[in-house]
């Protein structure tokens, strides 16, 4: 007799967004299914400290680890990742996004979505809603194009998609009065962020 098919858990696509503080920083991952989904299925909070300084050229020095901190806990169950910000920066030179792609060891595709151009980025614009200033779509891991058609399908009428929204509003919300945060997750799709 022969054992039942295993099926592979659908796997998830996680949004990242990093809040700083005085002398930490608060990372949100909003974990959702499919590219129109507008509620997570999951949201994960992590504080990090001590965070390192602002080095103007180098910015994912200041990130990539916060970033890391909170796909730790989530990172067997992506088949992408997106972030605010550029995978790809002028002449060829890598972004944060390139940086974590790197970091994953190329495993797990990223999209950067940028609200402002970086001169000579090989990034495509994609307009959503009604909104005439566009998006800045760069990729590793997959074709640019392909990147910003899943972008411009994301779930909501507005420039910046439902589920991006939600993630800036997870990581500055944290830790705030109603918005307690201790370095953990909490599962479901309401605003309060507990672990």
């Amino acid at each position: 007799m022969s054992s039942p098919p295993q099926h592979a858990s659908p796997r998830l696509k996680a949004c990242l967004d990093v809040d700083y503080r005085d002398q930490e920083a608060v990372a949100a991952c909003v974990l959702f299914a499919a590219w129109t989904d507008d509620q997570p299925v999951r949201t994960v909070i992590e504080r990090v400290f001590p965070v390192a300084p602002y080095v103007p050229g180098a910015f994912y020095v200041r990130e990539l680890p916060c970033l890391l901190a909170v796909l730790r806990p989530v990172l067997p169950l992506l088949d992408m990742i997106i972030v605010d910000g550029h995978v790809w920066l002028g002449d060829g030179r890598p972004g944060l996004g390139t940086h974590l792609y790197a970091a994953l060891g190329e495993q797990v595709p990223v999209i950067g979505v940028a609200k402002s151009a970086f001169p000579g980025a090989p990034g495509v614009d994609v307009r959503r809603g009604q909104s005439a200033r566009p998006l800045y779509v760069t990729a590793a891991g997959l074709e640019a194009r392909e990147a910003a058609r899943h972008i411009e399908g994301m779930h909501g009428a507005h420039r910046l998609p439902t589920l991006l929204k939600r993630v800036d509003q997870a990581c500055r919300q944290a830790g705030l009065p109603g918005h307690p945060v201790s370095g953990g997750e909490h599962r479901g799709t309401d605003e309060n962020v507990n672990t």
